[in-house]
């Protein structure tokens, strides 16, 4: 039964990840995810479930979460991931905040709502690391990387993605936190066909490369992720930080550590950056993975 799913209720107001069934901890329900994305909590589903028992789970999260207003499922096992609200308001955009920082989320629009909270952690590093910095931050989609990064005072950050409407919203999303957007730049570009162009604007003192696993006709990460490294020589400047993600559920840390060994030598691991604990798939190893690497040439 659904109604039987172990979701957390908010700590906070922030937004947060409350079931998370793909760490394969609670049996029968590893198809199932819960968000807290305030006012909604967004129920996403990855196969089909009896109705009646959707409506029980919705029910019960509704009396348990009182400050939720939407109560919405995402089909993501249907074509473009459908969303239905099942219970409340139908609210498609909120903005959420996490770390103190705003991210504006959409809601049925897209497969993906516009931050991914796995990262969590993640941009709460880059915050922290990225002072004084000149930052290049690959696949950026939304710019939440971005938003962090100037929060934490870089000097400069330069994003990169192929969708222009990701890099709206990342506009948006700056404005939102009141930042400077005179020291973000925004550029629609193919990565692969456009090194030239990223190292006119480097060289860099952070790198932040976060690849989608695969995208029809763009990006095979198992095939591509080399020819990013390789070029780590060209982008960086010497002692700057290299922040490299992996979210393919077919390829592990070794995969990642062994391209790096691979195609950059000078880059010296620093650690392992753990998402947060209700996201660490403790059975499968096929979560998220994030290494930092520093990069010192021998001169």
């Amino acid at each position: 039964m659904l109604t039987q799913v172990p979701f957390q209720l908010p700590e906070d107001n922030d937004a947060q990840r409350l079931f998370h069934g793909r760490s394969h901890l609670y049996d029968g329900f590893q198809h199932v995810a819960i968000d807290w994305l305030a006012p909604v909590v967004l129920i996403t589903l990855y196969k089909k479930v009896n109705e009646a028992e959707l409506r029980l789970l919705a029910s019960k999260l509704a009396s348990s979460i009182p400050e939720a207003r939407s109560i919405q499922v995402q089909y993501r096992y249907l074509q473009q991931g459908p969303i239905e609200v099942i219970i409340g308001e139908d609210c498609a955009k909120t903005v959420v905040v996490e770390n103190g920082l705003k991210y504006q989320i959409t809601l049925g629009r897209a497969q993906n709502t516009g931050l991914f909270l796995d990262m969590k952690n993640g941009r709460q590093w880059v915050q922290q690391n990225a002072k004084g910095r000149r930052v290049l931050n690959l696949f950026s989609y939304t710019c939440a990387f971005s938003v962090a990064a100037i929060a934490g005072d870089a000097k400069s950050v330069f994003n990169i993605d192929m969708s222009r409407a990701s890099l709206s919203t990342g506009r948006d999303n700056h404005r939102l936190n009141d930042h400077e957007t005179s020291k973000v730049k925004f550029d629609s570009l193919n990565i692969f066909k456009s090194f030239g162009r990223i190292n006119k604007n480097g060289p860099y003192d952070l790198l932040i490369c976060d690849p989608p696993s695969f995208q029809k006709g763009s990006v095979d990460i198992e095939r591509d992720y080399k020819k990013i490294i390789r070029r780590l020589p060209e982008f960086m400047n010497p002692d700057g930080l290299v922040m490299l993600c992996l979210n393919s559920p077919d390829l592990g840390t070794d995969f990642l550590m062994q391209t790096v060994d691979d195609e950059c030598s000078d880059c010296q691991l620093i650690k392992e950056l753990l998402p947060s604990k209700i996201f660490q798939n403790l059975v499968t190893q096929k979560g998220l993975k994030i290494l930092i690497y520093a990069y010192k040439p021998i001169i």
